[in-house]
């Protein structure tokens, strides 16, 4: 599973997650694979809110899933348009988040589990069981 972190500083596994997927610096992908970490810098991290390119920064990369603590509908929807699922993450390290998605503690974000602020949130998470 090919998975990425928004995440709040480049120190690989230890990153700090950060909630929203825009203003994050950069992105950690854990390396599921080639076992190594990879760190993706962020080019929109800048950008007014709803100004950055969402997916702009993995046009080379395929992902599996993306892990934020929150994130809008329309963000959701961008980011599920390509068959990428979106995980809801828990304060704390990439490492802590890619267990925590493994053993399937995360909740999968879905249009009507929006963060507020962006217009949603449903009171019934979906769990995702499964994983690709």
């Amino acid at each position: 599973m090919r998975v990425c972190v928004p995440a709040a500083d480049n120190v690989g596994l230890e990153s700090q997650s950060l909630d929203h997927f825009g203003s994050a610096p950069c992105f950690v992908s854990p390396g599921t694979e080639s076992r190594k970490p990879e760190v993706l810098a962020n080019p929109s991290a800048q950008q007014e809110h709803g100004g950055c390119r969402l997916l702009a920064v993995f046009e080379d990369h395929v992902l599996d899933a993306l892990l934020v603590g929150a994130n809008g509908a329309g963000a959701i929807a961008q980011i599920n348009a390509p068959g990428i699922c979106v995980h809801q993450s828990e304060p704390g390290t990439t490492a802590g988040n890619l267990v925590s998605l493994l053993s399937g503690k995360l909740v999968e974000l879905r249009l009507e589990r929006g963060c507020r602020q962006h217009g949603g949130c449903s009171q019934e998470p979906h769990v995702r069981k499964e994983t690709r």
